[in-house]
C-alpha cells in the first residue's frame, strides 16, 4: 500500500526528534510513518522545511512537492490538505479539539472530499460539530515512541521527584502554585523539575507574543519552592529523566486531545496524578497507575502519596509498566492500515 502523509505546520522531518524537542502532533506525525512503513507500506511524508531524504524508510520531502497517486492520503490537522492528493481513500487526522472545523472556510474542503475522520478517543471524538456526523469517524489511540518502551527504570524507588512535561500554558501556572502552598509543605524535600518551553513549538519567529506567555509562566513557576526549570530534551533524554522520576503531576486541559506527556510517563512506569479535564483522564488507571483527581484536595492528596509513600509508588509503578507492550506505534499503524482501501 502507498501512503501519503502531509503536514504543514511547523518544520520538521523524519530527523528532528533525533535533533531537538518537538510538539506532540509533530512527534506522532513522524512516528506513524515510520509505523507504517515498519508494517510494510510504502511510504512518504511531506513537510514544512522537510529535509530530502529517506529515514527508517521513509521518503521525506518539503511541504508544497508534488505528492504521488496514492492508495491512502492522511491530512494531518489542518483541512486545507485535503484534496490535494490522488488518492483512493483520504482520512483527516485531528489533533486539536475538532470544533474549529465549524468555521465556514472550512466547509467546502471538508464537504467536498469527505474524509473518514480519525480522533484520538473518545473525549477528543466529543468535540465534533455536529455536521460532521455523517462523516466516517475512528478512534485511533496515538502510540509512544521506543525510548518510552525500551528504557529501563531505575533500580529502586527513586527520589521525591515529580514532573512536568506539557506546554507551560496548559495548567504549569496553577500547578506551580499548589505545588508551592499545598503540595511542598507535605513533602518538604520533592522536587518539581519542569521540562517545558518555547522551543519545543519553535513559536519565538512565528507567535512572539505566545512565546512570552510561556516564559513568563515558566518565570513565575520558578519562585514557587522546590521547582526546578529544566531544559526540554529529546525523546530519548526524557526517557532517561522519566527513569528516574517518582511521579508525574498534570491538572489537565481542555485542548488535550490524548496527552503524549501522561502516556509517555505511563510507559516508564512513573504513577500519574492528574485531573478529569479534556482527554488526560483517560490515560491513567484510576487508583491502579496513579489518580484521576476529581477535585483539587484529591489532587493534592494524590501527589503527596506518590511522592511519600514507597509501598504506594512501587504498586502504581509496576501497573504502569505493565501496559507497555500495548502502548507502541505498531497498533495505532495497524489501525491506520485496516482502514486503507485494500482493506475495506
Amino acid at each position: 500500500m502507498r501512503i501519503v502523509l502531509a503536514d504543514q505546520g511547523v518544520a520538521f522531518d523524519g530527523a528532528t526528534p533525533s535533533e531537538r524537542p518537538l510538539g506532540g502532533a509533530e512527534s506522532a506525525f513522524v512516528a506513524l510513518a515510520e509505523a507504517l512503513a515498519a508494517e510494510g507500506a510504502e511510504v512518504f511524508a511531506f513537510s514544512r522545511g522537510a529535509r530530502a531524504m529517506r529515514r527508517n524508510g521513509v521518503t521525506w520531502a518539503a511541504h508544497g512537492a508534488p505528492y504521488p497517486a496514492c492508495d491512502l492520503f492522511i491530512a494531518n490537522r489542518d483541512p486545507e490538505l485535503l484534496g490535494r492528493a490522488k488518492a483512493r481513500r483520504t482520512l483527516f487526522w485531528l489533533h486539536n479539539p475538532a470544533q474549529f472545523l465549524s468555521k465556514p472556510r472550512y466547509l467546502l474542503p471538508m464537504a467536498a472530499t469527505r474524509p473518514a475522520l480519525v480522533f484520538a478517543g473518545p473525549s477528543h471524538r466529543s468535540t465534533a460539530p455536529r455536521w460532521l456526523f455523517g462523516f466516517a469517524q475512528h478512534e485511533i489511540p496515538l502510540g509512544v515512541e521506543a525510548p518510552f518502551l525500551t528504557t529501563p527504570r531505575a533500580p529502586g524507588v527513586p527520589a521525591p521527584r515529580a514532573l512536568y512535561t506539557s506546554n507551560p500554558l496548559r495548567g504549569l501556572g496553577p500547578l506551580a502554585k499548589l505545588w508551592g502552598e499545598k503540595i511542598f509543605p507535605r513533602a518538604p524535600n520533592a522536587e518539581l523539575h519542569v521540562f517545558s518551553g518555547p522551543q519545543v513549538y519553535a513559536v519565538d519567529a512565528d507567535e512572539p507574543e505566545r512565546a512570552a506567555r510561556m516564559r513568563a509562566v515558566l518565570d513565575e513557576a520558578a519562585k514557587q519552592p522546590g521547582v526546578v526549570l529544566r531544559t526540554p530534551v529529546t525523546k530519548p533524554e526524557l526517557a532517561a529523566e522519566l527513569a528516574q522520576a517518582r511521579t508525574q503531576l498534570y491538572p489537565g486541559n481542555p485542548g488535550e486531545t490524548f496527552c503524549l506527556a501522561i502516556a509517555e510517563a505511563q510507559a516508564m512506569g512513573v504513577p500519574a496524578i492528574v485531573r478529569p479535564v479534556g482527554s488526560v483522564g483517560e490515560r491513567v488507571d484510576h487508583s491502579r497507575t496513579g489518580i484521576v483527581a476529581q477535585t483539587e484536595d484529591a489532587f493534592v492528596d494524590g501527589a503527596v502519596t506518590a511522592l511519600t509513600d514507597d509501598a504506594q509508588w512501587s504498586a502504581w509503578s509496576a501497573a504502569a509498566l505493565a501496559k507497555r507492550p500495548s502502548m507502541g506505534w505498531d497498533r495505532a499503524a495497524k489501525a491506520f492500515l485496516a482502514l486503507g482501501p485494500a482493506a475495506r
